[in-house]
């Protein structure tokens, strides 16, 4: 079952899972721009039915401890913020926000992850602050440069200033919201009984009802979706369906508009990422978390630039080294460079001077 996943197999949903789960996404955007709801939608529906049959499952597989289980009321909190979370990042591009500036400041989340975590009571290495600041730096870069090849516009015009200034202030309290449900979601796994999956399904199934108010756009946006032309006469998708040959596109394939078929396939790669996401969580610090969708993220924008021909410059390559190579200096400082530390303060008799690592 999943939860004897190793760490490989979790490293293959995350980044196979969420990397066609961009794929998808840009898709849809690129013939429906307004579909963010919808998207949002189909991803909780199809992660709750997913993970209900877990919920049935002998206690023997439950994390066998004494600690209480996690009150419902507790998994409401995780669910209400993990909607507001989604709701605010799609509602975002409705403030001229790109999606390379959605991207930068959605880079940030290691620094407000830490700085959550911080304000906690949780205190991390120098070594881990410096990983932290590069590989924030790495995104950032990689993001700027990505804009560049692609001759994206990244000022503010005069008519939207403030429009673009409420898009940033939306994507801080998302970023900041993030941060405080990822230290909360640790805190849960510390001091109760409680399993990924669990996690994964009040999650999505609580937050199931806060859609009811938005029913009407969910089909609007459904019937746009429903009229879009087949996968192989979309204009992000048919350069791809032309390797199937004829007979995939006289198939089913055909019949089903294109919209439909990404939106499905969006919704199935999603819960794979989220699935990987959770497990991490789950084995792994808050900040650890983010360092690994970090390093995702930049894998997103290479393979973006293979799919889509876009230019390797110099710059995004200056990007690549420092995410990896933060990510390889946060990943050491973790598992080898505190420990190591800890265990020469006890070989000299004395405590350890090193913050506790989380």
């Amino acid at each position: 079952m999943l939860q004897s996943l190793g760490p490989i197999s979790t490293a293959a949903l995350i980044f196979g899972g969420c990397c066609s789960n961009v794929f998808a996404l840009e898709a849809i955007v690129k013939t429906e721009p307004d579909s963010g709801l919808l998207i949002t939608f189909m991803q909780f529906v199809f992660a709750t039915v997913a993970a209900y049959p877990f919920q049935n499952r002998p206690p023997t597989l439950n994390t066998p401890t004494d600690k209480p289980p996690v009150p419902v009321y507790k998994w409401g909190v995780v669910a209400a913020m993990f909607f507001c979370v989604n709701m605010l990042n799609n509602w975002a591009f409705a403030f001229n926000i790109s999606v390379p500036v959605h991207i930068i400041l959605r880079s940030f989340g290691s620094v407000t992850t830490m700085g959550a975590g911080w304000l906690r009571g949780r205190r991390y290495s120098r070594i881990q602050l410096l990983s932290v600041v590069m590989l924030t730096l790495g995104v950032i870069q990689s993001a700027w440069a990505d804009a560049a090849s692609k001759g994206k516009a990244m000022k503010v015009t005069a008519d939207g200033t403030t429009t673009f200034g409420m898009g940033l202030i939306v994507l801080l309290i998302a970023q900041l919201l993030s941060a405080f449900m990822g230290t909360y979601v640790q805190d849960v796994y510390a001091y109760h009984t409680a399993h990924w999956t669990e996690n994964l399904f009040y999650s999505h199934f609580l937050g199931l009802p806060f859609f009811l108010p938005l029913a009407w756009t969910l089909g609007h946006q459904y019937s746009r979706l429903a009229r879009t032309p087949p996968l192989a006469e979309m204009p992000s998708t048919s350069p791809y369906m032309s390797h199937l040959g004829p007979d995939a596109e006289r198939g089913l394939l055909q019949a089903i508009p294109g919209g439909i078929v990404m939106l499905l396939v969006n919704a199935s790669t999603q819960l794979a990422c989220i699935s990987g996401v959770n497990l991490l969580s789950a084995k792994s610090s808050a900040v650890t978390v983010t360092i690994v969708l970090n390093i995702r993220k930049l894998v997103s924008f290479m393979l973006s630039i293979w799919l889509f021909g876009n230019p390797l410059s110099l710059k995004m390559l200056a990007g690549a080294v420092l995410v990896f190579g933060s990510g390889a200096l946060y990943g050491w400082e973790t598992t080898v460079g505190i420990r190591q530390r800890e265990e020469r303060a006890r070989k000299r008799g004395g405590e350890s001077a090193e913050p506790k690592r989380f």
